[in-house]
């Protein structure tokens, strides 16, 4: 893999782990379309690693503040998130687990992608359209974590998107999209780490050259750049561009694999 390759599959990365376009889905499907090496899921998951610390750098403040309350006693109001965020993240561990050489075969068959890609966007479609999304992160409950937690688990197919399943399942349950955003950014953190420690152990020592760190750079400095994008964005606007990129990606590849 050339260097320029790896930091279109960081941006590619960075782009779709933040918005709900899929980050598996662009990383299978650009090796696909331009004939590259596909490098294997752990090389994929190790260049979510660029993306954790982007929204660890992001969301500094309110990490330290996420753990400095589950620790202090009394606790105070919203001490709870670290926990509520741990028992989230649960399913997706247990799934994960479960589905790992599912995940790395059949799911990235495009076909597959195609149709999640498609699919999904009209569930995310739905759930961006509900009325009375009125709850902040104050809201956040044991079975808001739990329900939030198994949508996540969803995006073990590509094509489906992390974000957009944590944000779909969030409107559902009547967050606003800003809160939305910002719990499904939070749930992030543990999920990409856990991946990132169970694939590590499959990477080769010739991937760790030159070319897979300016992906991990790469990575980064676009995690950054779309973590604030869409924060600003589900302020005012709904995800409807996303959506319609979505379905149009999707009904192309269908095409590509027609001709």
């Amino acid at each position: 893999m050339t260097e320029l390759q790896a930091i279109i599959l960081g941006i590619l990365q960075g782009a779709g782990e933040f918005l709900p376009i899929s980050s598996s889905a662009h990383l299978a499907l650009a090796p696909w379309l331009f004939g590259w090496e596909y490098q294997g899921l752990a090389y994929d998951v190790m260049l979510h690693l660029g993306t954790l610390l982007a929204v660890l750098i992001y969301f500094a403040k309110d990490w330290l503040k996420i753990f400095r309350d589950a620790f202090a006693s009394p606790r105070p109001a919203g001490g709870n998130m670290l926990w509520l965020l741990a028992l989230a993240s649960v399913p997706a561990a247990v799934a994960g687990l479960a589905l790992n050489d599912l995940a790395e075969t059949v799911f990235r068959a495009p076909t597959w992608i195609a149709f999640n890609l498609v699919f999904f966007s009209f569930v995310i479609y739905l759930a961006d359209r509900k009325p009375a999304q009125v709850l902040d992160e104050g809201a956040f409950s044991p079975r808001h974590a739990l329900l939030i937690g198994l949508a996540q688990c969803i995006a073990l197919m590509p094509g489906a998107s992390r974000s957009g399943m944590t944000i779909m399942a969030a409107l559902f349950l009547g967050y606003t999209r800003s809160s939305a955003a910002r719990l499904s950014f939070l749930l992030s953190t543990p999920v990409i780490l856990g991946a990132g420690l169970l694939e590590a152990r499959k990477i080769t020592p010739d991937q760790l050259n030159a070319a897979f760190a300016w992906g991990l750079a790469a990575s980064f400095v676009s995690g950054l750049a779309f973590i604030w994008l869409l924060m600003a964005w589900m302020k005012k606007r709904t995800l409807a561009p996303f959506l319609a990129y979505r379905v149009a990606l999707g009904l192309a590849i269908f095409w590509l694999l027609r001709n």
